[in-house]
């Protein structure tokens, strides 16, 4: 997904690691969704836009967030992931989500109620950004899935929405949503995927994109190729409280100490 032209390995490795965690919060919704925000209300028909939309660049502001690490002014409430510093705001929950065969923490996954937000950062050239092009490849991976996609431009610049047919556990038709969200910062980009009732009621969206543009971005100077993850690190916080569940695990004689709890894919009724 993530390739200029022939992948090579670290671009193959970001796409598994893309597709592999993306694929875990798609929604499934029965009926057509309330678009999140007012330029989604007024649009016509939820059919696939123009061609030329997906490739038409827009340029994003980000005075208000997402942040470069020399921009932060407020430490307050953030926690330390290695690549991304991200506010826990009160009701704010969290899911690390770990790469199986690498066993490398990939993305973080934000919850709040029945919406959820994942966050990734990936490095990016010095003289231009990959926002664009991307939006085009998740295009192409959607419709390859016979699916369709809808460009929308709202409070996070231009954006995504993914609908893809699917049918529920008790039988009916439905499909699923995901709201494709990209920020190009200096050499970084930063890709969010809103499920749930954040990619679909209003109240939620907003309350997800705040959180979304709060979040601070740390490149750090090392080389790295375009397109490749930013490492990620477990805040020392979850790690003693790991150790902890561990150690008290031990004492009472289990033989596997408490896992982190993980929240799957659910059914999300509309209407």
């Amino acid at each position: 997904m993530f390739g200029f032209g022939k992948k090579k390995k670290h671009e193959e490795s970001a796409q598994q690691n893309l597709e592999q965690v993306t694929e875990q919060e798609e929604q499934l919704t029965t009926e057509e969704p309330k678009t999140p925000s007012e330029a989604e209300e007024t649009a016509q028909t939820p059919e696939e836009s123009p061609e030329e939309e997906l490739t038409t660049s827009y340029l994003y502001d980000r005075s208000a967030g997402p942040w470069d690490v020399s921009e932060q002014q407020e430490t307050e409430g953030y926690m330390d992931f290695g690549a991304m510093r991200i506010k826990m705001v009160n009701g704010l929950n969290m899911r690390l989500d770990i790469e199986q065969k690498s066993q490398q923490l990939v993305a973080v996954t934000l919850t709040k109620g029945q919406g959820t937000l994942q966050v990734q950062a990936f490095a990016a050239p010095k003289s231009r950004g990959i926002w664009d092009d991307i939006r085009q490849e998740i295009a192409n991976s959607v419709r390859e899935q016979g699916g369709s996609v809808q460009i929308l431009d709202g409070s996070l610049g231009r954006q995504l929405v993914s609908r893809i047919s699917a049918q529920t556990p008790d039988g009916r038709k439905g499909f699923r949503v995901a709201r494709f969200a990209g920020v190009d910062g200096p050499r970084w980009f930063l890709r969010g995927v809103f499920a749930g009732d954040a990619a679909i009621k209003p109240e939620a969206v907003a309350e997800m994109e705040e959180v979304f543009r709060s979040i601070v971005v740390v490149r750090g100077q090392d080389p790295r190729p375009p397109r490749e993850l930013l490492p990620m690190t477990v805040p020392a916080s979850i790690q003693e409280a790991q150790q902890q569940a561990q150690q008290q695990s031990s004492v009472q004689g289990k033989e596997e100490p408490p896992k982190m709890p993980r929240r799957g894919p659910e059914i999300t009724e509309i209407g």
